[in-house]
């Protein structure tokens, strides 16, 4: 079979094309309350773990499908009632890995668990609507003993939650973190610079396999 020199030159064009365009980017969003947004922090669009994961992705080999970028939709003050209320609104783009790290300040407050557990799984059920392959990673949340059941039936319900949904879980978002001075500001709930590393590091450990 023999081809018009312009329609080769068209097949050798759309060859090129295709091998040229680069790989959609994939998004990871994350979000959470002030210990995502950076809060006490000198500059946290630099600074906060989201943007200290994107330094880790940034990172990886060349021969990596396709480059990543964080999304930060940490407010603070939030709670998972506040999450459920905007994230329809935070849904503005396909997500490939959803982290989803509120909960603290309920549990702060005291707020029924069967409350936090409900909104939890309405938050991952309207990322998972909006993007089906979507990879849900979960940070657990602890509260002081001195809360006595509460604060044991809070940590098992990041536990039992990710298992029954099959999420990644991350055993605790403030894990070598949480009450260590060096690694928090001076109002010893808001990490530092150094804690946002160590936060960052423990995301990474359950985030990185699932790149």
């Amino acid at each position: 079979m023999r081809f018009a020199p312009a329609f080769l030159i068209l097949l050798l064009f759309a060859a090129l094309t295709a091998t040229a365009q680069p790989a959609a980017t994939r998004t990871i969003l994350i979000v959470g309350d002030s210990l995502t947004a950076g809060y006490g922090l000198d500059d946290p669009a630099t600074q906060a773990y989201p943007a200290l994961l994107q330094q880790k992705l940034d990172a990886l080999p060349a021969a990596t499908p396709a480059p990543w970028r964080v999304i930060n939709a940490g407010i603070s003050g939030d709670t998972t009632s506040g999450g459920l209320r905007r994230i329809d609104w935070v849904l503005r783009q396909p997500v490939n890995v959803f982290v989803l790290a509120l909960g603290a300040n309920d549990g702060l407050r005291g707020l029924p668990l069967d409350l936090i557990r409900r909104n939890l799984l309405a938050i991952a059920a309207k990322v998972q609507a909006r993007n089906p392959s979507v990879r849900v990673v979960l940070a657990g949340m602890r509260m002081p003993t001195s809360m006595g059941d509460y604060s044991a039936g809070f940590d098992r319900l990041f536990a039992e939650l990710a298992a029954a949904q099959n999420w990644t879980l991350v055993p605790f978002l403030l894990e070598g973190v949480g009450g260590v001075a060096e690694f928090n500001q001076a109002d010893a709930i808001h990490p530092n610079t150094e804690g946002h590393k160590m936060i960052a590091e423990n995301i990474w450990r359950s985030l990185h396999p699932l790149l």
